[in-house]
């Protein structure tokens, strides 16, 4: 075969090996199924600044989908090339941004104890950008750790992820009934209720667990004996509630400052 000839083969052989197949995508466009993720073990992470976050952290990342300008950018980077058009079928994102990483999820490991820092409990969370707006709001103040209900929100929902800008690294979100948790809580427990107590004449506590309630129906009934101490953000105008995230930074900013 010519020489000019073999070039051109391989060049062509080339392309052919990192095309990706109609089947790769539809499994990717599998992942965005919570039973999918949790059968797989895998989710989902999108976009050059949560990439660069997850390839310096714990979790391991098994396959990267790149735009020819992502992989010219980021050398040393094993990384399948993928045409714009075939990242936007892989995406939910309106506008893709260059790279896509399928990766490991992070086994739930044991609760840190409760001692010494202030810990968040999430009643039946159910919207995504909630969820990922607490967790990038606990991320700030310094919350290593959350417990939420196992009906709230997963936390490998694409929304989750891109809502906490990369916070879900530094934060360790565990899954597991409030009821058995909060009964055996040493430290008190404040609760973000109506009627309960002005946050901003509660000191500063040591130690704490914060319970947020569902967007609708705040804090489960059956949770409510083991809040010790309810409080509350004081309405100065006609607002029926606040959103759960903008609550949640709210009585941080008391509880952690």
């Amino acid at each position: 075969m010519h020489k000019q000839n073999k070039s051109i083969y391989k060049g062509l052989l080339l392309i052919f090996m990192i095309m990706i197949t109609k089947k790769e995508i539809k499994y990717i466009q599998s992942l965005y199924h919570k039973k999918t993720r949790d059968e797989e073990g895998l989710f989902i992470a999108e976009g050059p600044k949560m990439i660069a976050e997850l390839l310096h952290a714990a979790y391991p990342v098994k396959a990267l989908y790149a735009t020819s300008d992502w992989i010219a950018n980021n050398p040393g980077r094993q990384a399948i090339e993928v045409a714009p058009q075939d990242l936007q079928k892989m995406s939910q994102l309106q506008t893709p941004h260059q790279v896509l990483a399928l990766v490991q999820q992070k086994k739930q490991g044991a609760l840190s104890p409760l001692q010494g820092q202030i810990t968040l409990a999430l009643d039946t969370l159910q919207d995504p950008g909630n969820l990922g707006t607490i967790i990038r709001i606990a991320d700030w103040f310094g919350i290593a750790q959350i417990v939420a209900s196992p009906n709230t929100a997963d936390v490998y929902n694409s929304k989750v992820l891109q809502a906490t800008m990369g916070s879900f690294l530094r934060v360790n979100i565990f899954y597991t009934p409030l009821h058995a948790f909060l009964a055996q809580a040493d430290v008190p427990v404040f609760g973000a209720l109506l009627n309960g107590v002005n946050i901003h004449t509660v000191p500063k506590p040591q130690e704490a667990v914060l319970v947020i309630g569902n967007e609708s129906r705040g804090i489960n009934d059956t949770l409510m004996p083991y809040i010790t101490k309810p409080v509350t953000i004081p309405r100065l105008g006609n607002a029926e509630s606040l959103n759960a995230a903008v609550a949640t930074g709210i009585i941080l900013s008391r509880l952690c400052s």
